[in-house]
């Protein structure tokens, strides 16, 4: 038996957390280079803003209904959520973190699941300030869908049991919802389903699971498995391995020469080596790719990646670097406007268990001590204490975020103050 939690509108609710004015008005947060609504307050849903919506479109209607936005601020999503799992690390035996503002928990042998999914509730808002809906079914798929139901009706109260109903009722509930919402059905299977005649939830779960396997393979056949109650998911408590760690950014400015393209380029391949190192691996080859604004058709249009192979796997940032920067020369172009530089780390491993190379020097001690060094001091005195020169110090590279709240719960000057 699992209970899925998911934080409501977590952007949203992470930024009303520190402005209580915000209660009951319409706010959005934006992406990157405040582009467009990545999550909307349920006030901002029903004056119709959607999900992905650019924000210049949104201008006219901001001003008549006061739509208040926010540029992503995520320092502050990530230690609000993983306050939130701490409170509900202490609330299960097992949990698995499934994204920033979801988690799944292990409820097996709890008879008071309803109860249980009340004072989760309850306790997360008491203690983080964050509100969120607790969907709870036999398997990760039924949760999930359990979670879809208490979210979209008020009366529940943000908790549903799906397996507290009788056969009957389960099928009502499922039959209303369509079979694009399923976990893992995405828009273009949800269509080829529909042209079969499986339109709702209830539908899929009634179609044999082998014919499903034949026409849409394995993956989606033991989805129907999972909504006929048979679990073929397990928990995940620790997060998998990754294969491949990407670092991009669109720019605050299009960018024309090589030189203003090698800061940012510099800086996303530091910290995919930060990253790579929190993973505990090295990188076999590193990809570095540029393209232009392709929204911006009246432009010139460029668009092309490098691969740069390593004769000896590494994760040290210096080599990762010095590999990205030669991919970039090999691909820069002049006389275009690039919007987006990239690094790609590729076909990862684990540190430690390549076999080395006779002619080539890989991570020595001293590699490991720097780079060891170098995360220590930004852990403790801030990201970006210390720092590769090649990154630059005028970063007019830099996303814009015109809107950023502020760092509320990581930086001391920035600490909310009471006054009494």
């Amino acid at each position: 038996m699992y209970a899925l939690v998911d934080c409501n509108n977590f952007y949203v609710s992470c930024e009303r957390l520190f402005r209580p004015d915000l209660k009951g008005r319409p706010v959005v947060v934006l992406s990157n280079n405040d582009g467009c609504a990545v999550s909307r307050s349920q006030e901002a849903k029903d004056l119709g803003v959607a999900m992905g919506q650019p924000w210049f479109q949104l201008q006219e209607l901001a001003k008549r209904h006061g739509i208040v936005a926010f540029s992503s601020n995520y320092a502050l999503y990530a230690d609000l959520s993983e306050r939130v799992m701490s409170v509900l690390r202490d609330m299960a035996p097992r949990i698995e973190v499934y994204s920033i503002d979801e988690s799944f928990l292990d409820i097996a042998g709890i008879t008071e699941r309803e109860q249980l999914g009340r004072q989760i509730r309850e306790r997360v808002v008491r203690w983080v300030g964050i509100p969120v809906c607790v969907g709870i079914g036999a398997t990760k798929t039924r949760a999930k869908l359990a979670n879809h139901i208490a979210k979209k009706n008020l009366e529940l109260a943000g908790v549903f049991d799906l397996e507290a109903l009788p056969i009957e009722e389960q099928a009502a509930w499922l039959g209303r919802i369509g079979v694009g919402e399923v976990w893992g059905v995405g828009r273009k299977i949800s269509r080829r389903l529909e042209a079969l005649g499986v339109r709702s939830v209830a539908d899929l779960q009634a179609t044999n699971p082998e014919t499903i396997r034949q026409q849409f393979g394995v993956t989606l056949a033991r989805t129907v498995e999972e909504l006929r109650g048979v679990a073929c998911l397990d928990m995940e408590e620790v997060s998998p391995r990754k294969k491949q760690i990407m670092v991009s950014r669109s720019f605050g400015q299009p960018v024309r020469l090589l030189d203003e393209l090698r800061q940012p380029l510099v800086s996303y391949a530091a910290n995919a080596g930060v990253k790579l190192r929190e993973e505990g691996s090295v990188t076999h080859a590193v990809m570095v790719f540029a393209r232009t604004n392709p929204f911006r058709d009246k432009y010139p249009q460029y668009s092309a990646s490098r691969l740069v192979p390593l004769v000896v796997p590494t994760q040290d940032s210096r080599a990762i670097i010095e590999a990205a920067v030669a991919g970039l020369n090999d691909l820069y172009r002049p006389g275009y406007l690039y919007q987006k530089v990239g690094v790609m780390l590729c076909d990862l491993s684990p540190a430690g268990v390549d076999q080395t190379d006779l002619f080539a020097k890989g991570d020595d001690e001293r590699s490991q001590r720097l780079m060891a060094t170098m995360d220590g001091l930004n852990r403790r005195m801030g990201r970006g204490a210390v720092f590769f020169a090649g990154q630059g110090i005028q970063r007019r590279w830099m996303v814009r975020s015109n809107l950023k709240s502020g760092a509320y719960t990581t930086k001391w000057a920035q600490l909310q103050v009471a006054h009494a």
